[in-house]
């Protein structure tokens, strides 16, 4: 069973939270239910994200990666660049104007039949038709 479901405009996922990041799974859940604007990454290759500001979690590194697979939410907490919700539909590289990050491993998509075309027309409906709103919600 799904621990999250995600809406981006009328393309539907449900994601698991990941065991390996705790700590940031709490954080980000304090987040939530969360309605946002979901934009294209500018440095970081086949990606999305939502724009989190100055937010601080004191939760550090944990889980974190610079390289997720399409589908492996991070978070980012700012400590070098804005803070923010990674969203990869593609290869992905992690970075910003400042170089490579380093994101909190949170949560992935689940596997189900379509899920890699919904994600590639997250992608494709961000870059040509501009920002796109997200939900994210606990399940149940």
């Amino acid at each position: 069973m799904a621990d999250l479901t995600i809406k981006v405009g009328d393309l539907n996922f449900t994601a698991r939270w990941e065991p390996e990041a705790p700590r940031t799974v709490e954080a980000v859940r304090r987040l939530l239910p969360m309605r946002a604007q979901l934009i294209h990454c500018r440095w970081s290759g086949e990606g999305t994200w939502i724009p989190l500001d100055d937010l601080q979690t004191g939760v550090g590194y944990e889980n974190h990666t610079s390289h997720p697979a399409p589908g492996e939410l991070l978070i980012y907490t700012g400590d070098l660049s804005v803070g923010e919700i990674l969203f990869p539909y593609g290869a992905c590289s992690f970075s910003s104007k400042l170089g490579q990050l380093a994101g909190n491993h949170f949560a992935s998509i689940e596997a189900d039949d379509g899920w890699r075309d919904r994600l590639r027309e997250v992608g494709r409906r961000v870059l040509w038709d501009g920002a796109q709103e997200i939900e994210i919600r606990e399940a149940g």
